[in-house]
């Protein structure tokens, strides 16, 4: 099948994996890449569901992209919302091609020989090959699915339970895309491997095996029940000490009732050892606002972790009631008005808190890793969801080199190069 396609892609860095795996696919079936939606003769949306603003997205995007498609042009839609809502949603959009779920190769569809994409030769999207990185850095999934049961979220119910795939395969995926920072993603990364018998600390020489093979490596979402100090030092050893904690609330009652692991003085006291351990850690977390049940006392004492962690990086998100989760029925729903102040509060609070750990790196020197021209991060920066650091715009894309940091602009760092320094080597 000859032509061009384009594929848009939303949501999480897992998503961008499977549209890197898809892309791998759809060039393997002969097609090349579109300059831009309105010029490819494929055109795939690859959806979120996580949450109702996420779907919302994912539909607005599937119907602009149907206005500014190429006449004749096909518009397919994959990803969560594809799996989660695949009938429904090909019948509320009339305007789609075809709506194909995972695995379901995307230039078959629903529509191609008049077989359903239930009837099409599935593909196993984890193991997949794909292109090498455009970028100094690439995402790599090494599991999919998950076996936990939080209250909030849907996705074991479309994403099945853990699969995790062979070391020598997600070894073999990072040596192929020749970047000099891997990122390891997953819903449950801690438990990588647990599904296959091999140990439940799987993860610690996968993450060890890695590192000897890039320049970084960086975890991303880690559940703080399996934070062990194995893990931490793997972590840690790797250069990149950089710990993207998933606590979602620091109130035991409240967490209970997400059915979610911990409390505040746990997590706080796990940070504090990892900073005796590295001084240098920088922390991302996300938490739920206005859980069913949430009090003012439970808002208040997020408040008060927040102010005394001092993360570098957080997210604030309002509660999303998803259809088959078990908070879907939960009572006390919080109101939509006292969720939005909440919300306000805690983002202000954070704001001026990255803001000061940021300013406290003026005159400091930095490796960073040039990711564009005149852009670059160091350790303490994950691409695409934390701030950035700008250079001159003459360093090479995919250099590795010391900086000095002259400026901080909220989130965003200004650096120049330190005297003396040398890049350590070219493009990815």
């Amino acid at each position: 099948m000859a032509g061009s396609f384009w594929i848009e892609t939303l949501g999480c860095p897992k998503n961008q994996v499977d549209s890197d795996k898809l892309v791998g696919t759809l060039l393997a079936d002969g097609l090349q890449p579109a300059e831009g939606p309105d010029g490819a003769d494929v055109v795939v949306v690859n959806t979120c569901a996580f949450v109702e603003e996420a779907r919302q997205e994912s539909i607005d995007t599937i119907l602009a992209l149907d206005g500014s498609r190429a006449p004749g042009a096909r518009l397919v839609v994959t990803g969560c919302m594809a799996e989660r809502y695949g009938a429904e949603l090909a019948e509320a959009l009339p305007e789609v091609d075809a709506v194909a779920g995972f695995g379901v190769p995307v230039t078959l569809g629903a529509t191609r020989s008049g077989r359903s994409a239930a009837e099409v030769p599935t593909l196993d999207l984890l193991n997949l090959p794909r292109p090498a990185s455009t970028a100094p850095w690439a995402y790599v999934k090494v599991a999919e699915g998950c076996d936990r049961a939080c209250g909030f979220c849907a996705i074991p119910s479309f994403r099945g339970k853990q699969r995790s795939r062979t070391v020598h395969d997600v070894l073999a995926e990072v040596e192929a895309l020749q970047a000099r920072e891997i990122v390891l993603v997953a819903q449950d990364l801690a438990a990588f491997g647990r599904d296959q018998g091999v140990g439940e600390r799987a993860i610690v020489p996968l993450v060890h095996a890695v590192a000897e093979r890039v320049d970084r490596v960086r975890l991303l979402y880690l559940y703080p029940s399996d934070l062990t100090d194995e893990l931490v030092d793997a972590v840690c050893a790797t250069g990149v000490p950089y710990f993207d904690l998933s606590l979602q609330h620091v109130s035991a009652p409240l967490l209970r009732r997400m059915r979610r692991w911990g409390d505040g003085e746990r997590f706080a006291e796990r940070m504090a050892a990892i900073r005796r351990r590295e001084p240098g850690a920088a922390f991302r977390s996300n938490f739920i606002v206005g859980y069913p049940g949430e009090t003012e006392a439970d808002h208040d004492a997020l408040l008060a972790f927040v102010e005394q962690a001092e993360l570098d990086w957080c997210g604030f998100f309002a509660f999303s009631r998803e259809e088959g989760t078990y908070a879907a029925g939960l009572d006390d729903q919080v109101p939509e008005g006292l969720v939005a102040e909440r919300l306000a509060e805690l983002r202000e609070l954070q704001d001026g808190i990255t803001a000061r750990r940021r300013d406290e790196l003026i005159g400091s020197v930095v490796e960073v890793l040039v990711d564009a021209p005149g852009q670059g991060r160091t350790y303490r920066e994950a691409p695409e969801i934390d701030g950035i650091v700008t250079v001159p715009e003459q360093l090479a894309v995919g250099s590795l080199l010391d900086v000095e940091i002259v400026d901080a602009q909220g989130p965003d760092l200004v650096a120049r190069v330190a005297v003396g320094t040398a890049p350590v080597g070219g493009a990815a």
